[in-house]
């Protein structure tokens, strides 16, 4: 019996293992996914580690030094410093963490309740509750993320946390559309009508034969976003309705730095490409991803 149970789960082990180089060799296909995979990873690590490895830790907050104020780049200070005497690239590198901290609290706001409704508003079509979910997301979706974000930050307190939400009451509702299309489009499938059949309660019907067909776009869809919901929030910060001074924001980087373009061009020129990069990076990361997850064969 134990060897019997043992094959079992070396076969389950070897054909998960399968899968997985499968999914890597679709993935790694794109070159550009992988330049945007090492991308992410390398903001991922300099955002975790940025107390270890910036070259001025303490300039990320209430820091100043006139006597290198306005240095250029160069020797010891490879971005130059601001108007303070602070290291551009110091600050750089604690500011993504509040870039990652505001993909990531926006997603895990936004994708839950935005898919859940949307798995309701398709699997009860007909009933109240499809036109009541899907015209209150035509609403949202009729407004642009940006303008809705602004308009909801405006009336809270300029935060890190309140900005988060911000976006997420602007973007719950593409995930309500995305998972209403797929709901729609399995709700009548035989393997569904079976669950029905034999007593499955609704809420098992959504969370286990509905939800898992509709993860692979979903998390395509998530990891495209990451990049927009950054932008979204260094436009937030831009504006001073974001994370506030002495933190370092990527926005308020931008903001001040702009006042002194073109004499010190490097105060924004370089936290506007850091931007840049990390937009980029995880459009060729989603590009790799929707490639991995498709079902077509290699």
């Amino acid at each position: 019996m134990i060897s019997i149970k043992t094959k079992k789960t070396n076969k389950k082990w070897a054909a998960k293992l399968d899968g997985l180089c499968r999914s890597w060799y679709k993935f790694s296909r794109n070159k550009l996914s992988v330049f945007g995979l090492i991308i992410v990873l390398t903001v991922i690590f300099i955002a975790l580690f940025a107390d270890k490895i910036a070259p001025f830790p303490e300039h990320a907050g209430a820091f100043v030094d006139l006597g290198n104020a306005g240095r250029p780049p160069g020797e010891g200070y490879l971005f130059g410093t601001d108007q303070y005497g602070r290291d551009i690239l110091s600050r750089i590198f604690f500011s993504f963490r509040g870039a990652i901290i505001m993909g990531i609290g926006v997603l895990a706001v936004a994708v839950p309740v935005g898919v859940f409704l949307g798995l309701i508003a398709g699997y009860f079509q007909g009933s109240l509750i499809e036109p009541l979910i899907m015209r209150t997301v035509d609403i949202f979706l009729a407004l642009p993320p940006l303008v809705l974000a602004l308009a909801v930050s405006a009336v809270l307190r300029p935060t890190l946390f309140n900005s988060m939400m911000a976006v997420s009451f602007a973007w719950w509702a593409w995930y309500t559309r995305l998972s209403y299309g797929m709901a729609s489009s399995i709700r009548n499938e035989f393997y569904i009508q079976s669950a029905e059949l034999i007593g499955a309660s609704r809420l098992h019907i959504l969370l286990r034969e509905i939800l898992p067909n509709c993860l692979g776009p979903i998390f395509t869809k998530m990891t495209l976003d990451m990049g927009w919901v950054i932008l979204i929030g260094a436009s937030l910060s831009f504006v001073g309705m974001g994370e506030q001074p002495p933190k370092p924001a990527l926005g308020t980087m931008v903001a001040d730095g702009a006042k002194y373009i073109p004499h010190m061009w490097w105060l924004a020129v370089f936290p506007a490409l850091a931007i840049m990069i990390i937009v980029l990076g995880f459009n060729l990361l989603g590009d790799g991803i929707r490639d991995m997850l498709s079902t077509e064969e290699v």
